[in-house]
C-alpha cells in the first residue's frame, strides 16, 4: 500500500491522536500479555508505562527516523522465568528482571560498536533479498497460530461457544477489510479502530444475551475484569530495591546465561524487523539512521522498559502491520502513541477497559496485521530468481524450518523459529553462494 504521511509528516492533531490509539490498540495485546504470563504480580500497566518510554528512547537514538513501536518481548520469556526461578524471593526476582535486561541491552551496546566500526556492508551479504526475504514472512507466518488460535477464544473466564468467538473476529476482520479497501481517506487509515469496535459491540450483544439468559456460551467479554482493576502502575524497581541487598554472585550469573543469549537471538529479529519497516517506507533504516542507532535504541529502551515494567523491550511486528496497512508512517504518530501508552498506564478504567477487548476480536485484527507482515517479506523475494536451485533451496530451508517450527532449546535460551530459519538460511546461503549458474 502506498504510503499516505510520509516518515517526516505531521497530520493535524485530531488525526494523530486516532492515529496513535490505533497504534496502541495493535500492540497492547502483547505488550501486557507477558506480565499475565509471567505472573508474580507483574503490573500489565507498569508494562505499558514502560513500552512508551522505550519507545521514546528508541526514537531519541533513531533521530525520529524509524517508525515503530517497542513493546514486551516474548523472547524473553523464559528468561523473565529464569529470574524468578533461581531467585531467593519476588523481590529479588524483580531485581534479576532489571539485571537480565541490562545484560540483553548491553549485548545491543557491543554489537552497536562493532557495527559503528566496520559499517553494515556485511550483513547485507551475510542476509540478502533471497534470505531476509523469506525470514521476514516467516515472522508473519509464525504468528498465524497465534492470530487463529485467539479467533476461537474469549480469553474471559467463562466457556465461551468457540464458534460465537469466530463469529465476533470475522466480523472485526470483515469490517476492517472493508474499511481499509473501499474506505475513503480517514476511514482506510483507520481501519483496525474500525474493526475492533464492530467486533466489540457484536461481543457486546452476545454477552449481554448470554447474562440475561444465563448462556455462558455466549459471554464473550468478562466485564468482571473492572472489580479487579489496578488504580496504578505498580513500578518493578520499587520492588528491587527490597531484594537488592539479598542478591550474591551466583544469581546474578544465572540472570545472565539467561538473558545474554536470548539477545544475540532477538538481535537477527532486529534486522528483519527493521529490513521489513525499511522496504515500507522505501528508505534503508540500516543505512540512516543506521544500525548501530536502532540496536542501541532497541537495547536502552528494553533497560528503561525493564526498569519501570519488568520486561525488556522489542520492535513491534504488529506495529510494523499498522503502518504497512493505514499507509501512515508518521513519526509523529508514533510519538504520540508512546505518550498515549504513558498516561493511559495511569487510567485504571481506559486499561482495564482495553483489555476487556476479547481475544477473538484482537485475533480478527492480527489475521490481517500478521498476513501483512507476512506478504511484506514474500515481496522482498520479488526480484529473486527461483529458477535458480540455489536460491530456491535458500528460500526452501527458511520458509520449512519456520513454518514447521525449528525451535532449538538449551536450558533456560530458546531459540525461536525464526531466529532458526534465519540462521539455516544463512549457512544454506554461505554454502552455495559460489555455485554454478544454472
Amino acid at each position: 500500500m502506498k504510503l499516505i504521511y510520509q516518515v517526516s509528516d505531521k497530520p493535524r492533531f485530531s488525526q494523530t491522536l486516532v492515529f496513535a490509539l490505533q497504534q496502541l490498540l495493535a500492540i497492547l495485546a502483547a505488550t501486557i500479555a507477558v506480565p499475565a504470563i509471567i505472573g508474580n504480580d507483574m503490573s500489565p500497566s507498569a508494562a505499558l508505562f514502560g513500552a512508551g518510554v522505550g519507545t521514546l528512547v528508541y526514537l531519541i537514538f533513531t533521530k525520529f527516523k524509524s517508525p515503530v513501536f517497542l513493546g514486551s518481548s516474548f523472547a524473553f520469556i523464559g528468561s523473565m522465568f529464569a529470574a524468578f526461578g533461581g531467585a531467593a524471593s519476588t523481590a529479588v526476582g524483580y531485581v534479576g528482571l532489571i539485571l537480565g535486561a541490562c545484560f540483553a541491552g548491553l549485548v545491543y551496546v557491543v554489537i552497536a560498536l562493532i557495527v559503528k566500526t566496520v559499517g553494515v556492508a556485511w550483513i547485507s551479504k551475510l542476509m540478502p533479498a533471497v534470505v531476509i526475504g523469506p525470514t521476514v514472512a516467516i515472522i508473519g507466518l509464525s504468528l498465524a497460530g497465534n492470530a487463529i488460535g485467539d479467533l476461537t477464544n474469549s480469553a474471559g473466564s467463562v466457556p465461551t461457544s468457540p464458534y460465537v468467538c469466530i463469529i465476533c473476529g470475522l466480523v472485526t476482520l470483515f469490517v476492517t477489510m472493508i474499511c481499509s479497501v473501499f474506505g475513503k481517506k480517514m476511514m482506510r487509515m483507520i481501519p483496525f479502530i474500525i474493526g475492533i469496535c464492530a467486533g466489540y459491540i457484536v461481543a457486546t450483544v452476545f454477552t449481554l444475551i448470554g447474562n440475561s439468559t444465563g448462556n455462558e456460551a455466549l459471554m464473550v467479554i468478562d466485564f468482571n475484569k473492572f472489580a479487579d482493576m489496578q488504580l496504578y502502575p505498580r513500578f518493578t524497581f520499587l520492588t528491587a530495591f527490597e531484594g537488592f541487598g539479598s542478591i550474591d554472585a551466583a544469581y546474578v550469573g544465572t540472570v545472565a546465561a539467561a538473558y545474554i543469549p536470548v539477545a544475540f537471538v532477538v538481535f537477527a529479529e532486529h534486522i528483519a524487523d527493521h529490513k521489513n519497516l525499511s522496504s515500507i517506507i522505501e528508505k534503508d533504516l540500516l543505512e540512516e539512521p543506521g544500525l548501530h542507532r536502532t540496536l542501541l535504541g532497541d537495547g536502552v529502551g528494553s533497560i528503561v522498559g525493564a526498569f519501570f515494567g519488568g520486561c525488556p523491550n522489542t520492535t513491534y511486528g504488529e506495529s510494523v502491520g499498522c503502518v504497512a496497512i493505514s499507509g501512515n508512517a508518521s513519526i509523529v504518530t508514533i510519538l504520540t502513541t508512546a505518550i498515549l501508552a504513558i498516561v493511559a498506564s495511569f487510567v485504571a478504567p481506559f486499561v482495564t477497559f482495553l483489555s476487556t477487548i476479547p481475544s477473538c476480536v484482537m485475533g480478527g485484527v492480527c489475521v490481517a496485521l500478521y498476513g501483512f507482515i507476512a506478504v511484506s517479506g514474500l515481496k522482498m523475494i520479488q526480484g529473486v530468481d527461483l529458477n535458480k536451485n540455489k536460491n530456491l533451496f535458500v528460500v526452501s530451508v527458511i520458509l520449512i524450518a519456520g513454518i514447521g517450527g525449528m525451535v532449538l532449546t538449551f536450558g533456560s535460551v530458546t531459540i525461536t523459529s525464526v531466529a532458526c530459519a534465519l540462521i539455516l538460511g544463512i549457512i544454506t546461503n554461505l554454502c552455495f553462494r559460489n555455485a554454478p549458474e544454472d
